[in-house]
């Protein structure tokens, strides 16, 4: 698809101070995803937009958002009580940025009297309404949960009556919307808006659960694919790199290439499977990166998360270690590597998460580390999501056993020198297994071809924790201290954790138990072993209901034809002679005894 000027739309045309914004911003060309969109958007139809992330996604519904209400406000000025606009991204960190690029144009003094609010998760939902009360805002930049909230919200807060006249609605990345567990969430929005309204989806992939949502949400909308190479779904200007690697020298690997000349000089973004993950690297590799800025954020971060992002926006050669929570919609422009530690759960967020560099056509580089046993996931990625990579030889030193020594030495005295470090370091490893076992490509990505004892030396333990994959295992792999470490007197550094530690150790030498533990039932099963009996256990009861359903319908079926049948003149003589007995019974001219030898029932004795 051809790139266009901004100036040069003129079917309809775009508002002066929308112009200037945009110039400011520095960008002349539309991105395809711009030249398709806008246009019918300012035309009044609903549109359903997939394009690659990085493609110009915010731009493409901010610019018709604004010139949409613009037009209305010159017929018929917004009053204080009206929203015109609400988008709803997936992400606090995805809307914070959205409202950040939104007010770039509000600045100008022509769109001065556009009011926009952030609602999102994370702060006071009281603040939220004072503000909606105070600010009056005519533009809505909000998270679902928290907009379902201020709907459902009683009191003198009416948001629905406050959308009764809204122009324009945006679900970004609608896809991750629904990933998330959205879907009613987002169809209980949608019954507040008016359906005379204009309404655009954007998303980095077609689901069939983005499909109907579209046939929910949109009126006869126009579909829009924008890629930016028929056979490639990542940005054009990305490298795609792969790195093969032993399992105790994953992190190891990670060190060097973060220390390399290609990597040292600009920001990068390491993604980690878990939450538990993210916490004990953002712990332990800031000492052994002195000169690096290292962040850590992932989803169950409340309030921090807003200042991790604007830190990494800020710093010049940060590392920022994350989940999947910044897989979508993150735009900054600096990011010169996108590192996976594993490969992702699903092939669709290896994409996404590479999609945080080369935007809005930089240039940008992926790495991922992959073991031997998991080689065949270069060929998986290119059938599945074609995905080329390449694998990276320049990565500076060769690991040697020294090397590998010397690193696991300093993991090992971070945890003696703190059980703090110790707790995340044993979470980080147990979650990495569990998660290992949920890939969708577990075909090729198997548990069972790992030597967890090498996988537990790149995480640097004091000792393997106690798991029924780690059950048989003899421990050749396992790199254990080099020094004598006592770990039931590991101390916390911080004192109320050591003080609470204190109290229980005094409590289990007097009792023999330690206060507060559950008594869980041993797990003789590893984690892929659970999961197969719980599925084999679930086809097994659907095959149940299934059944049962089929002899319920066959039940009815014979009962509806007996039903069909006629009775016989014996079935209705024995039919009035029953009548007759009972009608004997009532007036007392026969026994109960006598009533039930004649019915035929027969007293065994039980009561």
């Amino acid at each position: 698809m051809s790139r266009k000027k901004w100036s040069s739309l003129d079917k309809p045309p775009l508002s002066q101070p929308i112009l200037d914004t945009i110039q400011d911003f520095g960008f002349e060309l539309m991105t395809p995803v711009q030249t398709a969109t806008i246009p019918m958007l300012l035309s009044r139809k609903d549109v359903s937009a997939e394009a690659v992330t990085g493609s110009g996604k915010t731009l493409a519904f901010l610019v018709p958002l604004l010139e949409i209400l613009q037009r209305r406000h010159t017929e018929t000025p917004w009053s204080g009580k009206e929203i015109g606009a609400v988008v709803i991204s997936p992400t606090r960190e995805l809307a914070r940025q959205i409202s950040d690029v939104l007010a770039q144009f509000l600045i100008h003094p022509d769109l001065r009297h556009f009011r926009q609010q952030l609602i999102v998760g994370g702060n006071s939902i009281e603040d939220d309404i004072a503000r909606l009360k105070q600010d009056a805002p005519c533009i809505l930049i909000c998270t679902p949960g928290r907009l379902e909230d201020l709907f459902q919200r009683k009191g003198d807060l009416n948001l629905a009556a406050h959308v009764k006249s809204l122009e324009f609605l945006v679900l970004d990345e609608a896809d991750r919307l629904l990933d998330l567990g959205f879907k009613a969430t987002v169809n209980n929005i949608l019954g507040y808006f008016p359906r005379q309204r204009r309404t655009g989806l954007f998303s980095a992939t077609q689901t069939t659960e983005v499909t109907d949502l579209i046939r929910a949400g949109l009126r006869n909308p126009v579909l829009v694919s924008v890629k930016e190479k028929a056979t490639v779904s990542t940005p054009a200007r990305l490298q795609n790199f792969y790195k093969i690697v032993e399992p105790d020298q994953k992190f190891l690997a990670l060190l060097q290439f973060l220390r390399s000349a290609s990597a040292r000089a600009g920001k990068v973004m390491v993604f980690f499977p878990t939450c538990a993950c993210v916490e004990y690297w953002a712990e332990t590799l800031p000492p052994l990166l002195p000169d690096r800025c290292v962040l850590g954020i992932h989803g169950k971060m409340k309030n921090k998360r807003a200042n991790v992002v604007e830190r990494f926006r800020n710093e010049s050669q940060a590392v920022l270690l994350c989940t999947d929570v910044l897989a979508r919609g993150l735009d900054v422009p600096e990011i010169d590597w996108v590192v996976q530690w594993d490969p992702p759960s699903n092939a669709s967020s290896f994409v996404h998460r590479v999609g945080r560099t080369a935007r809005q056509g930089n240039e940008g580089n992926a790495l991922v580390f992959l073991l031997p046993s998991e080689d065949a996931y270069v060929t998986f990625l290119k059938l599945n999501q074609k995905v080329e990579l390449s694998e990276l030889s320049d990565m500076s030193g060769v690991q040697s056993d020294a090397e590998l020594q010397n690193v696991v030495d300093k993991l090992h005295r971070q945890q003696a020198a703190d059980k703090g470090v110790y707790d995340k370091a044993m979470r980080a490893f147990v979650s990495h297994v569990r998660a290992y076992t949920k890939h969708e490509c577990s075909a090729i990505l198997r548990l069972k071809d790992i030597d967890l004892g090498k996988m537990a030396t790149s995480y640097g333990l004091l000792q393997l924790p106690r798991m029924p994959e780690l059950k048989n295992y003899n421990s050749d792999g396992f790199i254990e201290p080099s020094f004598k470490v006592d770990l039931a007197k590991l101390k916390y550094k911080n004192a109320q954790k050591e003080q609470v530690r204190l109290e229980k150790q005094k409590t289990y030498e007097q009792t023999g138990s330690w206060p507060g533990q559950k008594q869980f039932k041993k797990r003789t099963e590893s984690w892929d072993q659970t999961k197969k009996a719980k599925l084999d256990s679930k086809s097994k009861k659907e095959l149940r209901k299934a059944k049962k359903q089929r002899k319920r319908e066959a039940s009815d079926s014979n009962t509806l034809g007996k039903r069909k049948q006629k009775f016989t003149q014996a079935d209705l003589d024995e039919l009035a002679s029953d009548i007759r007995l009972f009608k004997r019974l009532k007036k007392n001219k026969i026994s109960e005894e006598d009533f039930d030898k004649a019915m035929g029932i027969e007293d065994n004795g039980n009561d």
